[in-house]
């Protein structure tokens, strides 16, 4: 698969998404680029902004295999693992598999859960693995999280560990819609009752296991100039040292920006990264990874603001 085959496919996932959701054109968008660079996302917005049943519309077009958790305060890291359960007839212990055994995991409001519980993910984000009673189990070559969490501000919500946030490709912030999508929203959805099912507009699985490898293998070969590669170094580094940050990216988010700049050029079509992938890309894979200054935070900085200070002192090349 080339470039423009992956681009045409995306088209189709988009196409077909749209269906049911109304704009949140910029999710389903870094929704498709965690999707070819192998990576994980966090949806956070308030509650009713389609979140959830973004993720089920878009796993049904992948036609992967879906699974939900809803993370509460009293769910433990066995909820979502599985755990072996002694079978008396056999007198051995029996696997049973939590949800996370899919391809697609939705982990809805996950920021409601103690870290302890939300610790559970954080080998299976980067390892593509779970180990339960000291055995390992693989998961999907496909595995992907999409996480949904309430602002912060909100009351019985729980801060995601550091740990936990690096493993996440991207945060994308979602917000209310405009008062034309709104009115589109109610005009399409406020004849139906009970919880939205993607089946009921009618979405049908577009990708296959088959071409779904053939898009990451060819993202993953779209070549990256060495001029690129030290603008994101650079960039990744400069938060390290600004003033107005006291905590800055990791090598991990610097990695990952790579791939995601890599999937970004191959959905416009191009078999080039160039620096407004970068730009571009930046602030969603950067705004959960660093730590504003006390400061900042008194001064009431937004890290958008940061990030985008620090894509202008850096310069890219031409």
């Amino acid at each position: 698969m080339n470039v423009a085959e992956v681009k045409g496919l995306a088209d189709e996932i988009r196409a077909e998404v749209a269906k049911a959701i109304v704009g949140q054109d910029d999710a389903v968008e870094l929704m498709l680029i965690a999707l070819f660079a192998s990576g994980h996302i966090l949806l956070e917005g308030p509650p009713g902004t389609a979140k959830t049943f973004l993720a089920q519309c878009f796993a049904r077009v992948l036609g992967l295999d879906f699974g939900r958790v809803q993370f509460t305060p009293d769910l433990m890291p066995g909820d979502i693992l599985g755990s072996n359960l002694f079978n008396f007839q056999t007198s051995q212990f029996t696997l049973t598999r939590g949800p996370i055994f899919c391809d697609i995991l939705l982990a809805d409001e996950i920021n409601r859960t103690p870290p302890k519980t939300q610790a559970a993910l954080l080998e299976a984000m980067q390892e593509r693995a779970v180990t339960i009673d000291g055995e390992t189990y693989k998961l999907g070559e496909r595995f992907m999280v999409i996480a949904t969490q309430n602002p912060i501000e909100q009351q019985g919500v729980y801060p995601l560990p550091e740990a936990q946030l690096d493993r996440f490709l991207f945060k994308h912030v979602m917000g209310y819609p405009s008062a034309e999508e709104e009115r589109r929203i109610v005009a399409s959805h406020g004849a139906r009752f009970g919880s939205p099912k993607a089946a009921d507009w009618g979405i049908q699985q577009k990708v296959g296991a088959g071409r779904l490898a053939e898009a990451v293998a060819a993202v993953a070969a779209v070549p990256m100039v060495g001029e690129v590669v030290d603008y994101i170094v650079a960039l990744v580094r400069a938060t390290r040292e600004a003033p107005d940050l006291e905590g800055g990216a990791s090598p991990r988010a610097a990695a990952m920006l790579a791939g995601a700049a890599r999937a970004r050029a191959a959905l416009d079509g191009r078999d080039y990264v160039i620096p407004d992938d970068v730009k571009v890309l930046a602030p969603p894979a950067l705004r959960h990874r660093i730590l504003l200054s006390a400061a900042a935070e008194i001064e009431g900085r937004p890290v958008e603001s940061v990030i985008t200070r620090l894509i202008d002192d850096v310069g890219a090349p031409r």
